[in-house]
């Protein structure tokens, strides 16, 4: 799947802009600040509704405006789709081929994007909500149910935190939020789970090619062990936690147990890269995590998805860069933001669309 065209008006530091974009390669040069990585930005909210840099959707409007959209054609297997997204008074409107959409699950999971960005460190080095977030978002492309499931059990989650704040509990009725809660919580466990394993897979190859280190893998971390259990196994060791964690949720008001709680860690070997990582070895964790999910979205989603890069070339060497080259496959739309086009293999730079941006302006490569 490809973006064949993007329109952004009042977005960030933008005006107004219509941009035709390559199928395949297209890079965006620019010195900082000029709006390279808001482009970039513009696209990622047009297929996930939500910006990765701001939880403010209101932060995403131009000063002084008061609305702000972003329309794109998607093209999948042919077929043209057209993208929208409007912010306005702390709303979202979402259409396809001008439909409003009401349901975010069922937006969400159009088109797929896969993007790095320098804070991505953060996956690493950062709290647990974050790479909990990560989890979320992926699935949610692969798979629009999942994202259903999810907010089920958040909304559950949070009745039964708020009922643990009471003086009195009666246990009849939290054993029914119980059996809910585990109900949503088993289907998040064996996807996420699902997921991760699937990443692991590619993931010990790629971080090789590009550093020449083995053995780097990630672990999914879970309130229980997800190993070899069932359904029915899994609902059994979840009530047993619930029911041991039972008193020290009453003090705390708080629940205890469940993928609300799920963490990833990042290992070469037995060394936790949070701990005993250099920044470029988290760095390139980070990239090949996300290389990783490529054939993991063409597996499910028939097509590849849409791969965004962001200053992804500034602090490689030469060897390490053209190792991560040959992952650019062809058949991938990849855009790419830099500062300087010396970043950049020359023969990549022969097959791609080049776009300078300079103050929230487009120059196209053979404009006067």
């Amino acid at each position: 799947m490809y973006i064949s065209n993007l329109k952004i008006i009042n977005f960030r530091n933008y005006d107004s802009l219509k941009l035709d974009l390559s199928k395949n390669l297209n890079i965006l040069i620019g010195e900082n600040g000029q709006g390279k990585t808001n482009l970039l930005e513009s696209i990622y909210v047009l297929g996930l509704t939500k910006s990765y840099r701001s939880f403010i959707d209101n932060n995403l409007i131009k000063k002084n405006k008061h609305n702000c959209k972003i329309t794109g054609n998607l093209i999948e297997n042919n077929i043209s789709t057209k993208l929208e997204i409007k912010i306005e008074n702390k709303k979202k409107i979402l259409k396809i081929d001008s439909n409003i959409i009401k349901k975010n699950s069922d937006y969400i999971s159009k088109m797929n994007i896969i993007i790095f960005y320098p804070e991505d460190l953060d996956l690493i080095k950062g709290a647990p909500s974050t790479r909990r977030r990560f989890l979320n978002l992926e699935l949610s492309q692969l798979n629009s149910g999942y994202l259903d499931v999810l907010n089920n059990y958040n909304k559950i989650l949070k009745i039964r935190n708020d009922y643990l704040k009471n003086q009195y509990i009666d246990n009849n009725y939290l054993e029914i939020l119980n059996n809910y809660l585990i109900e949503k919580a088993i289907i998040i466990y064996k996807m996420r789970k699902k997921f991760v394993d699937k990443i692991n897979l590619n993931l010990k190859n790629i971080f090789f090619d590009i550093t020449g280190i083995e053995n780097f893998n990630i672990k999914y971390r879970t309130s229980i062990n997800l190993d070899n259990l069932d359904n029915l196994e899994l609902k059994k060791k979840l009530q047993e936690k619930l029911n041991e964690m039972k008193e020290k949720e009453f003090k705390l008001k708080s629940t205890l147990i469940g993928p609300h709680r799920d963490d990833l860690e990042f290992y070469i070997d037995k060394s936790n890269l949070k701990n005993y990582g250099s920044q470029g070895q988290q760095r390139i964790a980070i990239i090949s995590l996300k290389l990783s999910e490529i054939d993991i979205f063409k597996k499910y989603k028939g097509e590849y998805p849409i791969l965004l890069l962001d200053d992804v070339f500034s602090e490689l060497d030469e060897n390490k860069k053209n190792n991560l080259l040959k992952y650019l496959k062809n058949e991938i739309q990849v855009i790419i933001t830099t500062t300087d086009l010396n970043n950049i293999d020359k023969k990549i730079i022969k097959k791609s669309n080049i776009i300078e941006i300079k103050d929230g302006n487009i120059k196209l490569e053979g404009d006067v």
